[in-house]
């Protein structure tokens, strides 16, 4: 039993093969990611990518879904572009957020003196307003990384989290 999945390229997309090396332009930018596995085949024309295995071996015929996956993503972002929208919350001391180049300052978090910092990926863009950080990008994987890391950032150890519910949070993916 062979899997096999394909996704059809938007217009405005090009997509191009070289190798393992799968790239797809758009509006808004390009982005490469390899596609190589061992028993998975890739291959595209002008209206869509095949991705196709003949083993029924449940890793590869999961990596055939993933390469899926990738293709979408990659076909989104490049037209459309990802945004995520995070919430500032607090209770006991107001965050303070400020970006400094490709990082995110958290000042005054639960009153502590030092600040704590999240790394913001190449790629994305984030945008404070109020008590939301929003982060744009044309790479998902990214823009979800970055948010991971703000999350991360604002995590807090040996307190009672019923609470200590301070933080910054996602709150919508789009």
């Amino acid at each position: 039993m062979a899997s096999i999945r394909k996704v059809k390229i938007p217009e405005g997309v090009k997509v191009k093969l070289e190798g393992s090396q799968l790239t797809i332009t758009g509006s808004k930018g390009t982005l490469v990611r390899s596609v190589r596995f061992p028993q998975v085949t890739v291959t595209c024309d002008d209206k869509e990518i095949h991705i196709s295995t003949e083993s029924d071996r449940k890793a590869i015929t999961a990596m055939v879904g993933t390469f899926e996956a990738h293709a979408k993503n990659m076909c989104r972002g490049v037209s459309e572009g990802f945004e995520y929208r995070m919430k500032v919350v607090y209770s006991h001391f107001p965050i303070q957020l400020k970006l400094q180049g490709k990082r995110l300052e958290i000042a005054n978090f639960l009153g502590e003196k030092k600040a704590r910092y999240a790394d913001i990926a190449d790629g994305v863009t984030a945008k404070i307003a109020n008590d939301e950080v929003i982060l744009t990008g044309i790479d998902r994987e990214l823009v979800g990384n970055t948010a991971a890391n703000i999350e991360h950032a604002t995590h807090i150890r040996y307190r009672d989290p019923r609470v200590f519910q301070d933080g910054v949070y996602m709150v919508h993916r789009g």
